[in-house]
């Protein structure tokens, strides 16, 4: 046995074939080869694992334990490897190698058909995974995404972190509930109602408490979501008020008709999302991928943002492209 000798993919082939009626003729018709030729090359297979993968003795011809488990891995290993030359040949012809993308839950809800539907037509293959921005920056530097839209920048070597959008928080309170123009409006609706907060866990969250605290509020933590839909869902409710963003109440748009929208310029405070893609990967990709990105949020988002409440297109920034990653002044 020659432990370091690669697999020959031909052999390979060769023995999967055989291995499907356990005879040797019908593989070489279907292969359109000598017996011999397939006899041979399982032979070579033996002499490389230096281990029978046939039980020539019986008849018909039964796979061997070690025969089994070529037949097991070595089917995965030959549609992996008819798949990689799919992918380098639809890539010769302009369209990209399949894609594992990561979205945060408010750009999934609001923008992901649209967005998945633009890359499908020059990507081979997408995986979408959703979820917070932190589970996402970390499956991303355990390199199980290639690209990320996320609320939170990455400080990773080789990271390329491009600047999509900006979004100002305001309040949202039952229709019935007190106009806030100011922090004292805030701390009376606080005493008449509880928040509805994003949980701890969530960027959105401690961004929410973060600037709460700079302002002298600290609401109990009574009530907590992990969506922003849910969050829009509770406030229509009249069980709470809650501060969000734009693209968050898009995200819950079928609750916000039963909610009222205050903006308080004291709360100063602001989401971006960002664009996150391994430098020197994918060719050009990273920058297509921001104009796609950027062609949703310019005109479907502030569009629906515009039906629901004109001043809300106010409250978001698109950023243009920036070759060093970062935002233009």
């Amino acid at each position: 046995m020659q432990e370091n000798r690669p697999i020959d993919m031909q052999a390979l082939r060769v023995f999967l074939s055989t291995a499907q009626d356990c005879n040797m003729s019908k593989a070489a018709t279907r292969l359109g080869v000598s017996q011999s030729a397939v006899s041979q090359s399982i032979r070579l297979l033996e002499e490389n694992f230096g281990t029978p993968l046939l039980n020539r003795s019986a008849r018909p011809l039964t796979l061997t334990a070690a025969g089994m488990a070529l037949l097991n891995r070595g089917s995965l290993l030959m549609e992996e490897a008819l798949d990689l030359r799919g992918a380098v040949i639809e890539a010769s012809k302009g369209i990209k190698p399949s894609l594992r993308l990561g979205l945060v839950d408010s750009f999934a809800a609001t923008c992901g058909t649209p967005f998945v539907r633009q890359l499908l037509k020059n990507t081979a293959q997408l995986s979408v995974r959703s979820g917070l921005s932190p589970n996402l920056g970390e499956a991303f530097s355990r390199r199980e995404l290639d690209l990320v839209i996320s609320s939170r920048s990455l400080d990773l070597e080789g990271m390329a972190n491009h600047t999509l959008m900006t979004e100002q928080f305001f309040l949202i309170a039952p229709k019935d509930a007190p106009v806030c123009r100011s922090v004292t409006d805030i701390a009376a609706l606080a005493r008449a109602l509880p928040i509805v907060r994003f949980n701890q866990q969530s960027h959105l969250g401690a961004q929410v408490d973060s600037a709460l605290r700079r302002i002298g509020l600290n609401p109990g933590r009574r009530l907590e979501v992990e969506t922003a839909d849910t969050l829009t869902s509770m406030v229509a409710g009249g069980l709470g008020w809650a501060v969000t963003t734009p693209l968050c109440l898009l995200q819950g748009a079928r609750s916000a008709p039963a909610i009222r929208q205050d903006f308080i310029t004291d709360l100063n405070v602001d989401r971006k999302l960002f664009l996150h893609f391994r430098k020197g990967e994918y060719g050009s990709l990273g920058r297509e991928v921001f104009h796609i990105v950027r062609d949703l949020l310019e005109n479907t988002v502030k569009d629906e943002l515009k039906s629901m409440n004109p001043f809300l297109c106010n409250l978001i920034k698109v950023h243009s492209w920036s070759e060093d990653g970062y935002p233009p002044s």
